[in-house]
């Protein structure tokens, strides 16, 4: 993919909280962008790992042994293998970098859970 994206704009069009939509590719990670609000579940990446970048609004990410505050333009990477429970009080976008491996939910398979089929293609 190379055009012009705006993160933002395309991550307010999203309807469903907690489902990345996949932007663009670099290499070999995928750039996704996702509105999120409430809490995603425990879990964990156990061979990659993720960054996170706030677009609009707070973000916490919760882990075992510390809990980390973001607000718009900061940037934090979860090591690989690290538990981690993201929360948005309300209404926050999000931008991902994450390795083309890298499942959803650390392979953990729920309602919540999306395929790489389904991040491309979420309207």
């Amino acid at each position: 993919m190379s055009e012009v994206v705006d993160p933002r704009l395309i991550a307010r069009s999203l309807v469903d909280h907690w489902s990345p939509r996949i932007v663009g590719e670099i290499d070999d990670s995928f750039l996704k962008v996702a509105k999120v609000k409430g809490e995603f579940p425990w879990h964990s990446h156990e061979d990659e790992d993720e960054m996170f970048m706030v677009l609009d609004g707070k973000l916490s990410i919760h882990m075992e042994d510390r809990t980390v505050e973001l607000t718009v333009g900061e940037v934090f990477v979860v090591p690989k293998g690290v538990r981690h429970h993201p929360v948005a009080k309300d209404e926050c976008l999000i931008l991902l970098i994450e390795r083309k491996s890298t499942k959803h939910m650390g392979g953990v398979v729920m309602e919540r859970t999306r395929t790489i089929e389904q991040q491309w293609n979420q309207q």
